[in-house]
């Protein structure tokens, strides 16, 4: 399928831009320099241990209502309304192509893929393999195979190829009406691949998702841009937000694509949010900060922004939070 007619595909270049341009294009050497820094890093206690993880038993997810669970990285589970959607889905020991390739998980899921309650709708942000990940998806396809499916644009390729039947793929500030609740693709910045050959084949977006009296915004994975302002703006200020705070080290060779705790706040100010909790943090060792750093960053910014603690959390692995649906009551 071709995709040539979306405002957001470079014609010239056949493949997916961002307005900002392709400010995650790096060249070989960059790459490779990055890459040599991080398999010399700094001795990191915490990719050894892990985090501390609330695990959940089948028997309490059944009864899993009106709040949600950052079930680690960028998974997040919510409900609302009885409509329960799961984010970017990840229960695997490795982010990568292959079993024994790409980051080892550092942090456990809390709970089996088996011990999931029923599932409506799964929201992708792109298709990196931390974000898109085949033996989550063919597992959870098998077990729950009414699952409803958002992507960004091409990607239901790939989805069809693990049993998924159900999808429904966004463009950037496009909407679809499911079950009396709207879900709209928006745009961040990042980029997509799964191979050497399909940079950007392929879009990435975040996430809101609108009931009659409370919204949800999932970010996915983004640096920082306007683009907050301007989903603020569009769809409206979300309820609660996940937003990313990790993955952020070295500065100038991730700045583009993953913000920092302060750039985070940022988004928080720019969104409008009334709560937000980080993601994308303390599951996988993927850059070079250490991996306890972002709460802690996080927590000072916070501060410094004069933005109470409670409004903007981070949870422990498998934490569930409900005070922000008391807003809805």
């Amino acid at each position: 399928m071709n995709y040539y007619s979306s405002p957001n595909f470079n014609f010239s270049k056949r493949r997916f831009e961002h307005p900002n341009g392709e400010n995650n294009n790096r060249k070989f050497l960059q790459i490779t320099k990055v890459a040599s820094e991080y398999f010399c890093r700094d001795y990191d206690e915490r990719e050894y241990k892990g985090f501390p993880t609330i695990n959940s038993s089948k028997a309490e997810l059944a009864h899993f209502s009106e709040n949600v669970m950052w079930v680690g990285h960028s998974t997040v589970m919510i409900n609302h309304k009885g409509i329960t959607v799961l984010t970017d889905p990840h229960f695997t020991g490795r982010a990568g192509p292959f079993g024994f390739m790409g980051p080892k998980r550092i942090t456990s899921p809390p709970f089996l893929i088996e011990d999931l309650p029923k599932i409506d709708i799964i929201l992708i942000s792109h298709n990196h393999y931390d974000h898109l990940d085949k033996q989550t998806i063919i597992h959870l396809t098998k077990l729950q195979p009414e699952i409803k499916f958002f992507v960004p644009l091409g990607l239901s390729d790939i989805l069809k190829s693990l049993g998924v039947k159900d999808i429904v793929e966004l463009d950037w500030w496009q909407s679809f009406e499911y079950k009396n609740i709207f879900i709209h693709a928006t745009r961040v910045q990042h980029w997509s691949r799964r191979s050497f050959f399909d940079r950007n084949k392929t879009l990435w977006s975040g996430w809101m998702i609108t009931w009659d009296n409370f919204s949800f915004y999932f970010a996915g994975d983004s640096g920082y841009s306007n683009d907050f302002v301007k989903t603020a703006k569009l769809c409206g200020s979300p309820t609660l937000a996940a937003i990313p705070i990790g993955a952020y080290e070295p500065r100038e060779f991730m700045k583009a694509a993953h913000m920092n705790p302060e750039e985070a706040v940022k988004a928080f100010q720019d969104l409008n949010t009334k709560y937000a909790f980080g993601i994308h943090w303390g599951t996988f060792k993927l850059t070079l900060e250490l991996m306890d750093e972002p709460p802690i960053r996080l927590r000072e910014c916070l501060s410094d922004a004069g933005v109470p603690q409670r409004k903007f959390k981070c949870l422990v692995h498998g934490e569930q939070w409900g005070d922000p649906f008391g807003t809805c009551n």
